[in-house]
């Protein structure tokens, strides 16, 4: 795909709340390369990251590498699913969700990491392959999410976003600047 669906767009296509990840999102970039990109540089981290450092917590109250890892998949699980409504054109509103409660129930931290690592990469991948399917129209449409309008576009450029967010936090609070690994 060579198209920049994402190009153009409007802050009246997505929630308020969702324009700190956007503005994370390269709008005038194929959002499935960067996708693919983006996922191949989560790889490249999570592979350098060492064990005793999973479940390491920069500050009281943080969440653990393994539970950002279980957070960003739910995360993207849902949002890929709202930007599926939308995109097929359903028009019935999608609440918002509390991120903390998700966590909290997953128990990423008693999670094997191969499992976790590879529950990642599954989502995202299908979050790709149900990308490339989509007509032309579909990145346009709108619906309601978080009780404000949303394009299935803009919530792809979150799902960028999100993860661009989170990667940032891993760089800053997980790795040393001098550990030489490029994220």
């Amino acid at each position: 795909m060579s198209v920049a669906y994402l190009a153009g767009l409007q802050p009246s296509e997505h929630p308020p709340d969702f324009g700190k990840y956007i503005a994370k999102a390269n709008l005038g970039a194929d959002p499935i390369q960067t996708l693919e990109e983006q996922s191949e540089r989560m790889r490249t981290l999570l592979g350098a990251l060492p064990a005793e450092k999973r479940l390491y917590r920069y500050a009281p109250g943080k969440w653990s590498v393994q539970e950002i890892i279980g957070h960003v998949t739910d995360g993207e699980r849902i949002f890929a699913y709202r930007a599926l409504r939308i995109a097929r054109n359903d028009q019935t509103p999608l609440p918002g969700f509390d991120q903390d409660p998700y966590v909290v129930a997953a128990e990423a931290d008693a999670r094997e990491w191969s499992s976790l690592v590879g529950e990642w990469d599954a989502v995202r991948l299908s979050t790709i392959l149900m990308l490339r399917n989509w007509p032309a129209a579909a990145w346009t449409r709108m619906g309601v999410s978080n009780d404000a309008p949303a394009s299935a576009r803009a919530l792809v450029a979150v799902m960028i976003g999100h993860v661009e967010h989170h990667l940032a936090i891993l760089r800053e609070h997980y790795f040393a600047p001098t550990s030489g690994t490029v994220i």
